[in-house]
């Protein structure tokens, strides 16, 4: 069965997807929708997209909707993607936190997990030189799917392909028998990281700890503006003074009202 979409059930989707997560789906996105969702509708044997819609907020379907943001946005991450920014944090951020021995991180919209271990690695090789620090990563994503791969820590062998081999012994298992094609971080980076479920359209985020840095990187894209302007007003509020928030290289804050002060192409920082 083809599935074509009306204005009225495009409209119905979109608005629904807006209220509960910020992502803006235009009406470029239609026939997107349309391709992502297709598959969906079939499995669950349904005739339109307005049933679908009502199969979604009906009955408190969380776990629907959760595929919903799934297949309408894309979880596509790396290890070390965007690399200045962890050559930042390695060369800038860290001296400037050696008195302490403390940094709190968190890596919002963290997708299957490549970001926050990538971080992980980062402190990891930096304490390896200079004694134990006290470090903290918390990873959020509102897709509970994501969030279990990533806290799982199992990769394909292809995704390390592009780091040096002794970084990857450092920090990764290779799976046996079977298993050969998979990779599992070390338990040294996973215990510097916690899992949690946070939904960035929130009020208030279960953060009581003030932050020394966030990634918020290719999320903001999905928003408009005034969504963008709201997410980086609670980031403002959650970073210490002198602490960074880092941005994905396609994004930037230039048109957005913000507190922030440039530092470097998607790298702000909440003044002292």
């Amino acid at each position: 069965m083809e599935y074509k979409i009306t204005e009225a059930e495009f409209e119905e989707i979109s608005a629904l997807v807006y209220s509960e997560s910020g992502i803006s789906l235009t009406s470029g996105k239609k026939s997107l929708l349309v391709s992502r969702l297709s598959k969906r509708l079939r499995e669950l044997d349904l005739e339109s997209f307005h049933s679908y819609y009502e199969y979604v907020v009906g009955g408190g379907r969380d776990e629907e909707f959760t595929r919903l943001l799934d297949l309408v946005s894309t979880n596509k991450t790396d290890f070390f993607r965007e690399p200045k920014h962890f050559e930042f944090l390695q060369e800038v951020i860290l001296p400037d936190l050696e008195q302490t021995k403390q940094i709190r991180i968190w890596s919002a919209g963290c997708s299957s997990g490549e970001e926050p271990y990538t971080i992980a690695m980062v402190l990891s090789d930096w304490m390896s030189e200079r004694g134990a620090w006290d470090c903290k990563i918390l990873a959020s994503d509102l897709s509970t799917r994501v969030l279990d791969k990533a806290a799982a820590g199992v990769y394909d062998i292809g995704t390390v392909g592009d780091l040096d081999p002794e970084s990857v012994r450092r920090h990764f298992l290779r799976g046996r028998a079977e298993e050969t094609d998979k990779i599992k971080v070390k338990p040294h980076l996973s215990r510097m990281i916690a899992f949690k479920r946070i939904n960035l359209m929130a009020e208030r985020f279960p953060i009581k700890t003030p932050l020394d840095l966030i990634f918020c990187r290719n999320v903001m894209i999905y928003f408009d503006r005034p969504t963008q302007e709201q997410l980086v007003s609670k980031f403002h509020r959650h970073l210490k003074p002198g602490g960074y928030l880092f941005i994905g290289h396609s994004e930037s804050l230039h048109w957005i009202a913000n507190q922030f002060h440039y530092v470097a192409p998607t790298i702000y920082l909440k003044e002292k």
